[in-house]
């Protein structure tokens, strides 16, 4: 607190000149015990109190004697307004004149004054002690001399269950009875580190004497809760167990391990990996991924990767030292959901690659031939191939015979698969036009600089290798019937301007050619993408969104009408059979299987599962020891892994790999670009190879 807090009613002041019995009088008549003597200037000459009366009565003093004779003149602190109080009282202090920044005296604080500050400043002192005892976490039990309790904080009354007030005064082997502080009072000495139980719970208790001016006059008690403690010890074991039980599997691995945090760090990788790689951990540990990727140490880091898709990556990848190797990163995420750990496991196929490359060079089929041999197949599907027993698809019929009465443009929506194509050429069928052209387009299957001429048709000269007579386009040959438009979400902007054009004003104008050619066809659209969330992410045209949806049809996927499940599996048995010559049957519990079947592939992966099972199955009833993995119960959850049931020859493996992968692409995707990217490989790569499998895939 500042001085001038302290500074009350008007300054009472003597002179040095005014006598003993007149100064006397001043301090009776004011009720005060003293006043500074000052001069003309109210500068401080001294100080004149009772004790200086009590000293002229007692010396037998003429009462006429100037103050100035007897005033002390020294040796007393004065005090600034704005100084802390604290800075200048001390035990003892009289009183305390006060002055300002010209030396003029401007109050007197007194003892009474001053001891009001010494009880304030005690009673602060003793709240703030108080305050810290009961707020430190550890149990404090003083006592006095006599084993009485005297201080017993908050903590100790959490632990011991007993109020502060309850026990101040009592002795403490009544309360606490193994304190061991009666021992300290008796002999004396410091009792540090003393491990008791309480409650059931383990203390650690420093006992210490309290002495005064070298007198004992109590003892003091710090209790330290260790139960947790040992349980974090305990804790700390098991986890020092634990990664030494980790370390032994991570090392005894075949396949190589890398270990990174969630900013990419290296920061473990075990022998295996060092193996194959051939590179020291030395030069991986430590650093970051894209540290590691730059530095050449590998072509690229599946971690990275991993770490910027948020979820598992597998690549193939090659050292410095010149191994191939197929990594896949899978994230490991804390309870926020942030990636904290990122573990690669890491496979040598160098030689398996070899062999990879030396099949892609035997093989190989004209992409032409095979996009005409597809084709020719669809024109073969026809509206007899539509099994319906679900209402779902009964309902959808129903819209489909109405839908041919009249020419709206139609879109049709729903998962690969489905058999969205099926539908328009059953609409084309049963329409007035179906003894006119029904033309197929797939805008995902046709390369970007071609769709152009392949849909509106190109003059001669309007590039480079164009036809002399020129070429109609798929709208021209369509014209007086159907043309189909499959995977429109696919279609480029610049194509959208252009077939909106087609559709708002039915005529299209050749590439390269300046006279418009009027049209009369009907538009079917399908795609699997949504094309509404397109149209918000600027990825398709809104006013073509409206021109093509003017009728929609969605159809639902296969999990969503298993009704539908039995009669197609029956009807592709019966095709099949037909085609083969053979005479099979599908067993109950197949069917059953297949009902419970997510089926991602639709109708298209049915249709080829029931074709392999018919080819493939030695016997006439084909069971689910037939079936492959995806319907084993216990594979399901594994149905990424490669499973190995026997040894059988390495080029075998790769082929029936390679198989199963093409055909889980085309049951995601629809064309050869869309599989080629999810494949990471070339597009004719696919083409080649759906080839040799006999696969029916679109370009």
């Amino acid at each position: 607190m500042k001085i001038k807090e302290f500074i009350k009613g008007e300054l009472i002041s003597l002179t040095a000149d005014v006598t003993i019995r007149e100064a006397v009088k001043i301090l009776i008549d004011n009720k005060i015990d003293g006043a500074p003597v000052v001069d003309d200037d109210f500068k401080l000459q001294g100080l004149f109190t009772k004790s200086h009366i009590y000293r002229a009565i007692d010396q037998d003093m003429d009462m006429q004697t100037p103050v100035g004779a007897i005033m002390t003149r020294d040796g007393f602190i004065v005090g600034h307004p704005e100084a802390d109080i604290d800075d200048v009282i001390y035990p003892g202090l009289g009183r305390l004149p006060v002055i300002d920044d010209e030396g003029r005296v401007i109050a007197l604080i007194t003892r009474t004054d001053l001891a009001g500050v010494f009880y304030n400043s005690y009673q602060v002192l003793a709240s703030e002690l108080d305050t810290i005892i009961d707020s430190t976490h550890n149990m404090i039990i003083a006592t006095d001399c006599q084993a009485r309790i005297r201080v017993f904080n908050r903590a100790a009354e959490r632990m011991l269950d007993v109020k502060s007030e309850d026990v101040r005064g009592r002795p403490i082997v009544e309360i606490f009875p193994n304190s061991g502080l009666p021992d300290t009072i008796r002999t004396g000495a410091e009792q540090p580190l003393q491990k008791i139980t309480l409650n059931n719970r383990n203390f650690i208790s420093n006992r210490s004497p309290i002495k005064k001016d070298g007198e004992l006059i109590g003892a003091v008690a710090v209790l330290q809760d260790i139960s947790e403690l040992e349980q974090i010890s305990q804790e700390l074991k098991y986890v020092k167990e634990l990664n030494e039980e980790l370390d032994a599997i991570i090392e005894s691995s075949f396949d190589g391990l890398y270990i990174s945090d969630g900013d990419g760090k290296t920061l473990r990788v075990n022998k295996a990996f060092e193996m194959i790689m051939g590179i020291s951990k030395d030069e991986f540990l430590g650093k970051n991924v894209e540290q590691i990727e730059k530095e050449g140490l590998v072509s690229e880091s599946v971690t990275f990767l991993t770490l910027k898709k948020r979820k598992p990556v597998t690549i193939i990848q090659e050292s410095k030292t010149g191994k191939i190797t197929l990594a896949t990163g899978s994230p490991v995420y804390d309870k926020n959901g942030n990636i904290f750990r990122v573990v690669c496991n890491v496979r040598d196929i160098t030689e398996l690659n070899l062999l990879r490359q030396k099949l892609e060079q035997a093989e190989g089929l004209s992409q032409h031939y095979e996009s005409q041999l597809r084709t020719l197949k669809l024109q073969f599907i026809g509206s007899s191939n539509m099994i319906i027993n679900s209402s779902s698809m009964r309902d959808i019929l129903e819209v489909v015979s109405r839908l041919a009465q009249v020419d709206s443009t139609t879109l049709i929506t729903g998962e690969s698969g489905t058999g969205k194509e099926l539908i328009a050429e059953t609409i084309h069928s049963y329409s007035a036009r179906k003894d006119e052209p029904f033309i197929r387009v797939n805008c995902g299957a046709i390369p970007e600089n071609l769709l152009e001429s392949e849909l509106f048709g190109y003059e001669y000269g309007a590039f480079s290798g164009a036809r002399q007579e020129g070429k109609p386009g798929f709208f021209e040959l369509a014209n007086g019937g159907t043309i189909f438009l499959d995977e429109i979400g696919e279609l480029q902007l610049n194509l959208q301007v252009k077939l909106l054009r087609a559709i708002q004003s039915k005529e299209i104008t050749r590439v390269g050619g300046e006279a418009a050619k009027k049209i009369d066809v009907r538009i079917i659209a399908a795609t699997n993408r949504n094309l509404r969330e397109m149209v918000q992410n600027k990825e398709f045209r809104e006013d073509l969104y409206y021109r093509l949806n003017v009728v929609p049809l969605n159809v639902p996927p296969l999990r969503d009408r298993r009704e539908d499940i039995p009669p197609l599996i029956t009807h592709f048995v019966q095709i099949f059979n037909r085609k083969y010559n053979m005479n099979k049957r599908v067993a109950a519990e197949v069917i059953d299987l297949f009902m419970g079947y997510n089926w991602p592939g639709n109708v298209r992966e049915l249709e080829n599962l029931i074709e392999r099972m018919i080819v493939v199955t030695p016997h006439d009833v084909i069971s689910k020891e037939d079936l492959p993995f995806q319907f084993d119960k216990n594979a399901l959850d594994h149905s990424s892994q490669v499973l190995v049931r026997g040894v059988i020859p390495l080029r075998e493996a790769v082929e029936s790999t390679e198989k199963q992968l093409l055909e889980r692409a085309y049951n995601n995707y629809r064309t050869t670009r869309q599989m080629a990217g999810a494949l990471k490989v070339n597009a004719s790569t696919i083409v080649r190879k759906a080839a040799k499998y006999g696969l029916n895939v679109k370009d």
